[in-house]
């Protein structure tokens, strides 16, 4: 098996790119057969599996360095620095940390577990780093959810404000892409990507500015090209910040992945690579049931049910019921869930919602996806059932 010969951080560099596919398979056959045995996060994980390996091969571990947002999705990191063994006693008294941990590895650069605060870290090791005088790449990896936090957006302030390099990768892995624009939007990032485009723009904007009145043209030049993009390429939002945006991205084509990589490191300034990826890659059942893998408890593998089902309430079951009861009582109760239904005990609700009529609820479900629309353009605009605030005469029904 190629996964053997994995035993040390950069041992992937030794494996032959026509292996590349091989490998990520073997990859996601080991964590579905650990992750069954001791639980955790797999959903994430098996839809990080490409840019995991893309990031180790064009990047130079561990003086380079990766920071995990969360860091639920670093299994595939922990794998290709060495720490397979670790994974029989995943999340268990005294085993591997589900997260990254830098007592564990020098390969994890920073202790994470709580979402939004990756860019902000990154922000920090590139300020650490250009004082110092080095020339290491830093990447914070988020993903789309974790992009909707307000910490996310005060530290992509900062970043556009960067003269040297900095790359955050988006990790998307639920967004649509619409053919008609995703279509535009690839030839073009081929051409922004190319070998020579930056080398060339750079020139040109180098050249202009040594010549009489040279700032006023580029910044023309600038402009001109700033309303023609703003037609055809996802992302504008950045791009307006000051942060080059590169995608979207195949999350799951390695050596696509490790193209765009090697080209964003050339980027002087702060630059989101927005990479697609899919939760639950080559698991059927995690594929069709992605919140239920997000955090897997033990199952059988060839169904993906649990295989030890609960038969005592939990804490969560416990709240929806006590909510439920509640709202029937009394129809000033408000019950808000922050895009998370079934991990927040609602889902309960949804399903007895024409038995609770009278309980008055306000859903803020997937907000994800309305800031998403707001931020990229070219999003398909067949994804009509986005949920905002709002209160319907059928309040339990969806907007």
């Amino acid at each position: 098996m190629l996964l053997d010969k994995i035993e040390k951080a950069n041992d992937i560099k030794k494996i032959d790119k026509s292996d590349y596919g091989e490998l990520a398979e073997e990859i996601r056959q080991f964590l579905i057969e650990k992750i069954s045995v001791t639980g955790g996060h797999l959903g994430s994980n098996l839809g990080a599996v490409e840019l995991t390996m893309a990031l180790h091969l064009a990047l130079n571990l561990p003086e380079d360095k990766i920071i995990w947002d969360v860091g639920h999705q670093s299994y595939t990191h922990k794998i290709l620095t060495g720490r397979k063994d670790g994974f029989d006693v995943l999340r268990q008294f005294h085993g591997m940390s589900g997260f990254p941990k830098r007592k564990e590895s020098d390969y994890d650069a920073f202790d994470t577990g709580h979402s939004s605060t990756s860019i902000s870290a990154g922000l920090g090791l590139v300020k650490a780093r250009d004082l110092k005088g080095e020339k290491t790449t830093i990447v914070s990896v988020i993903g789309d959810g974790s992009l909707t936090g307000g910490m996310a957006y005060e530290a992509l302030n900062n970043a556009a404000k960067l003269e040297t390099n900095f790359i955050v990768v988006l990790n998307d892995n639920n967004m649509s892409i619409s053919e008609n624009v995703g279509g535009v939007s690839k030839y073009l990032n081929n051409i922004r990507t190319a070998t020579g485009y930056l080398d060339l723009k750079e020139g040109i904007y180098n050249a202009l500015k040594r010549k009489p009145g040279g700032d006023g043209i580029v910044n023309s030049i600038r402009r001109a090209k700033s309303s023609f993009k703003q037609l055809v390429i996802p992302g504008m939002f950045f791009e307006d910040m000051g942060v080059t945006y590169l995608g979207p991205v195949d999350g799951h084509d390695i050596e696509g992945l490790i193209k765009v990589i090697e080209e964003a490191k050339r980027v002087k300034g702060a630059v989101l690579v927005h990479v697609i990826t899919q939760k639950g890659k080559g698991y059927g059942p995690a594929e069709k049931h992605p919140a239920r893998f997000h955090g897997a408890e033990p199952f059988d593998i060839e169904t993906g049910i649990p295989s030890h089902p609960r038969t005592v309430a939990n804490y969560t079951d416990v709240f929806s019921t006590v909510m439920c009861k509640l709202g029937q009582r009394d129809e000033r109760v408000v019950a808000i869930t922050a895009a998370m239904p079934d991990g927040t005990g609602f889902l309960l609700i949804q399903e007895q919602n024409s038995k609770i009529a009278p309980f008055s609820i306000w859903f803020v479900l997937d907000f994800v996806f309305l800031v998403k629309r707001i931020l990229f353009y070219g999003i398909s605009c067949k994804q009509k059932k986005e949920r905002i605030i709002t209160k319907h005469d059928n309040p339990f029904q969806f907007v």
